[in-house]
């Protein structure tokens, strides 16, 4: 194969590949206790969280996938980390002080303590499902297929096809990859990402995770620099936009097919609230943090790590469309490779740079397959091997199961990338993900939330509910798909096809009922009842009261500022500045109250406290947020 990459990018590649495994390989050498395998000993540093955290979520998926759905869709693709900021409050204030003071392993054993081994289980079979099959294998996927783009040579070949466009027919040509490459790429990257994870655990995991979340930082960030400054910078792309295709968008029609508005804002956020506060394979991060104070601080910096990808991913595939049609006009580019292809259009040759866009590319993959390995060997080590075939196992027993389920999930996600998956598919796969493991996790989350916040939650009802989402999840799109003729004006408004944020909303809706109704209609356990937030959190009833109504009064205020905005009473930029200013005033106030509750009224250096609360941070973080999501109307 005759690689684009010259002698100095093969040697930043492999130097880079090298330290990543050479860390991941010295880091969990003495992993003498399941703790130490499956939690790192609970000896993770905040900053240690933030990388992990963020590595762990933002795989080639994001590299790849954000830029082109950016590319393809536009910049209302932020939704999904803008909206991972409320998520991530959720897990950092709301769940997670629970489950440490629970001292969990996985989530799944907060369903079974809270209600029963049912739901315990169920959670289990979901997790896996998600993290083995949905998540790994299209990590495998957009992995490979990357790579064999930016290698090239005999990797990559071309065709050309004959497309209809307003009734004319053109020629247009688009890259097709090689499959034994692309077969060849998955095994590598499988073998790689498998081989620290399964000697080293959690603690080789982290590691690797914040090398390699600086590597994808400087790659994302410098292929993003250099597309905008293609078009000539960030200012002309948004002429270019305005002229053009007018992508710089945060809200689409409400029955666009993919990225609806009323979508984004209910759907889609309550799918963050599953991924970021109950998802194993994210939380399991924190759980092995240090102290309670050091795992928020990591959520939060995760945070503000996640607010950069909007600008460097999904922009810079907004940008990517105008200098594809300057640089290649006639040559059609899949969404998936607008990537590779903007790093084969402008990295220079000669300097290491294709080295380093492939490391941290590399690097994305590896960081995402290893946490979710991690993840689905610790659920099937205590939710199962400890929980059902031997409990008194030792430490050196479980380590054993976790190391052989890693083996066995690798090559599962191996196999169907490579036999399942076409490395030539148009798809925004991204997009495709997302809809895929939103199916199952609509009961999950009403089961974590009733449970967590409500003491009449009972068990039966918890089952019924987990299994009650995914039947109404296949049932609803099943329904829309065949009535929605019927009905004009359902169709005018969400569209020929049920959007899955639309989707998942009316489910979450139908699993409260049916978890409320079942919960007064069946005993619960006044013990169990007792783990939830208010309780293991050390709260007063009416903290969660307060709470509940300042989140209400909120979303009031936000919903009036977006009234004022679209009818062009208040210009974007002022409510951008109105809104995060009132989401910054409610956690400082936080941070204010709590230092004079501690030091009994005290205000002498109250302000450089709250300048070390975390409140304070988290409340910036989401005041930056809110901003974007006024200012980008």
């Amino acid at each position: 194969m005759n690689l684009s990459f010259t002698t100095l990018d093969l040697v930043v590649f492999f130097a880079f590949l090298i330290l990543a495994m050479a860390v991941g390989f010295i880091a969990g050498r003495k992993e003498d206790t399941s703790e130490d395998y499956f939690l790192a000993g609970r000896k993770i540093p905040w900053w240690g969280v933030a990388a992990s955290i963020f590595g762990s979520n933002v795989s080639a998926n994001h590299v790849v996938g954000m830029m082109g759905i950016g590319f393809s869709v536009g910049f209302a693709q932020s939704h999904f980390e803008l909206g991972a900021i409320a998520g991530l409050m959720l897990l950092c204030y709301g769940f997670l002080p629970v489950y440490r003071k629970l001292n969990l392993y996985t989530l799944s054993e907060y369903l079974g303590r809270r209600y029963d081994d049912r739901s315990r289980i169920a959670y289990a079979v979901i997790m896996v499902v998600i993290m083995a099959i949905v998540q790994m294998v299209p990590g495998l996927y957009i992995g490979a297929r990357s790579i064999c783009v930016l290698a090239r040579g005999d990797a990559v070949g071309q065709v050309t096809e004959k497309v209809e466009t307003d009734g004319v027919e053109i020629e247009v040509t688009r890259q097709v990859v090689d499959r034994t490459y692309y077969n060849s790429f998955v095994i590598a990257l499988a073998v790689i990402a498998a081989s620290y994870t399964i000697l080293g655990g959690l603690k080789a995991v982290v590691w690797t995770d914040v090398i390699q979340s600086v590597l994808l930082l400087a790659a994302g960030i410098l292929v993003a620099i250099l597309v905008f400054q293609a078009v000539g910078g960030w200012g002309a792309m948004r002429e270019l936009d305005r002229a053009g295709a007018d992508k710089m968008h945060l809200y689409l029609p409400s029955d666009h097919a993919t990225l609806p508005w009323t979508g984004v804002l209910t759907g889609l956020m309550a799918m963050h609230f599953f991924y970021w506060g109950t998802n194993q394979f994210i939380v399991q991060r924190a759980l092995a943090a240090r102290s309670d104070r050091e795992a928020r601080l990591g959520i939060v910096a995760a945070g503000f790590l996640k607010l950069l990808i909007p600008f460097f991913a999904i922009a810079s595939g907004v940008a990517a469309v105008y200098m594809f049609q300057q640089r290649v006009p006639g040559q059609t580019i899949a969404p998936d490779t607008a990537f590779t292809a903007a790093v084969s259009l402008l990295i220079p040759a000669g300097y290491g740079l294709m080295g380093l866009i492939a490391a941290g590319l590399i690097g994305a993959i590896l960081s995402s397959i290893d946490s979710m390995m991690n993840s689905a060997a610790t659920i099937v080590t205590v939710d199962v091997y400890q929980r059902y075939v031997k409990p008194t196992a030792t430490d050196r027993q479980m380590i054993g199961v976790g190391r052989w389920s890693i083996v066995g999930f690798v090559t599962l996600a191996a196999l169907m990338a490579i036999f399942v998956l076409d490395p030539n598919s148009d798809e925004n796969f991204f997009l495709t993900i997302a809809d895929q493991q939103n199916y199952l996790t609509p009961g999950l989350l009403v089961a974590f939330a009733l449970g967590m916040f409500w003491r009449r939650a009972t068990a039966q009802s918890a089952f019924v509910t987990i299994l009650a989402g995914v039947v109404f999840s296949g049932a609803l799109q099943w329904g829309y798909d065949v009535y929605h003729a019927h009905y004009p004006g359902v169709a005018e408004w969400f569209g020929k096809e049920l959007a899955f944020f639309h989707r998942v909303v009316v489910v979450i809706l139908l699993c409260v009922i049916v978890q409320v109704v079942i919960s007064l209609l069946t005993p619960h356990d006044r013990e169990k009842a007792r783990l939830n937030w208010t309780d293991l959190g050390g709260h007063a009833p009416r903290e969660l009261r307060n709470l509940c109504l300042a989140i209400l009064l909120s979303l009031v205020v936000f919903a009036a500022l977006g009234w004022l905005m679209v009818r062009g009473s208040l210009s974007p930029p002022v409510c951008a500045l109105i809104g995060g200013f009132w989401t910054l005033a409610l956690f400082s106030g936080t941070a204010v109250r709590g230092h004079l509750r501690r030091t009994g009224g005290d205000q002498s250096n109250w302000l450089a406290e709250a300048a070390r609360d975390d409140h304070v941070w988290a409340g910036l973080l989401c005041s930056l947020a809110v901003g974007m999501m006024y200012y980008f109307y």
